[in-house]
């Protein structure tokens, strides 16, 4: 081999085997890189990466060195495959501890296959989710449309958009899981499909919130119209619609990995400021809609909008329960508030009908 002018090395390891890499001398800051002191110590090559080998398995962490040669300024890693007999989380890390390289420059790609496909870990469990809630969203459709043709003289218009969400559910939660089923068998997301899912749930979640909201002021049951709050109904939902298509379209379309933290608060803050809004502006009307259904004595539409009150008060409860669980373990608190409008705060709308 010629000369070596350069080191550059790729070291793989599953998270358990973190400690395994790097060390530190004396007690004081831990270094990735052997260090002379380290060397001293650790019996490392300095100038390399410290790899201690795992208690499980000696031939892990993976290293594969790369050199530059001579005077070239450019280096081609050669292609390297790893087979993985371990579930885990892991890393992927490319490392040169060489002063001469310092701005070194890589591009290129991994491409990562677990038994079951290429789907990451992560989102393997999430395709047999979607086929679920398809089933579960089916289900709801043959349940409502056989209401809706029983009691078709008496629908209320409210009931043709609760028959646009769930359909809109079912179509989404199907068109999610062939884009997952397309990635586990090609190992890449199209664009294009991926931003048409992306619209479809960004559009249900629109239409469903502002339903929420207008149920809750009365639309339809107490009130025939929305009189001057349409205007200021409609820009809410354009600005939900926009915040949550950023999101998602930063989160999924063409990529895998998760986004930065920084950039991902930046787009989740609208999103969950415009969330908390919507349950503020849904419980205050809610409570006055409750006040006039009691100066009616409207009372099977008083007990239905009670019963529909307990089961939004129970999701939101809910969705706080769960941001308390993923805190201390992802740390992904800021996907809990998409998780307040749940199903089930649909059901009571079955039964709103005329008296």
């Amino acid at each position: 081999m010629a000369h070596s002018t350069g080191l550059v090395q790729a070291i793989l390891f599953e998270a358990a085997d973190r400690d395994n890499i790097g060390g530190s001398a004396y007690g004081g800051q831990r270094s990735i890189c052997c260090t002379p002191d380290l060397a001293k110590l650790e019996g490392c090559k300095q100038g390399e990466v410290i790899r201690r080998p795992s208690s499980d398995d000696p031939g892990w962490p993976v290293v594969v060195d790369t050199h530059f040669s001579a005077n070239h300024l450019s280096v081609k890693l050669d292609d390297e495959e790893v087979h993985i007999t371990k579930t885990g989380m892991y890393n992927l890390f490319f490392i040169s501890c060489d002063p001469k390289l310092r701005g070194l420059a890589m591009s290129g790609k991994t491409i990562w296959r677990n038994p079951g496909g290429y789907l990451p870990g992560r989102m393997a469990p999430l395709m047999r989710f979607y086929v679920f809630m398809s089933l579960a969203y089916l289900l709801v459709m043959v349940v409502w449309f056989s209401n809706y043709i029983r009691f078709w003289r008496d629908i209320l218009p409210i009931q043709n958009w609760i028959t646009l969400v769930i359909a809109l559910g079912l179509f989404e939660m199907t068109l999610w899981y062939f884009e997952y089923l397309n990635f586990n068998s090609s190992g890449v997301r199209p664009v294009g499909i991926t931003t048409w899912v992306v619209t479809v749930g960004a559009i249900r979640k629109t239409i469903s919130r502002l339903l929420i909201l207008s149920i809750s002021m009365g639309y339809g049951v107490v009130r025939p119209t929305l009189g001057g709050l349409t205007s200021k109904v409609l820009l809410l939902g354009l600005t939900y619609f926009l915040a949550s298509e950023l999101l998602d379209i930063s989160e999924n379309v063409g990529t895998i990995n998760d986004i930065s933290g920084k950039a991902k608060l930046f787009l989740v803050l609208p999103d969950a400021f415009l969330d908390a809004f919507l349950i503020l502006w849904i419980f205050t009307s809610l409570s006055r809609t409750l006040e006039k259904l009691q100066a009616r004595r409207s009372s099977v539409k008083l007990d239905i909008y009670r019963k529909f009150t307990n089961a939004l008060a129970v999701s939101v409860i809910g969705s706080v329960v769960w941001i308390g669980y993923e805190m201390p373990h992802e740390k992904k608190w800021f996907e809990a508030p998409t998780l307040i409008f749940s199903p089930q705060c649909k059901l009571p709308l079955m039964g709103l009908i005329k008296e």
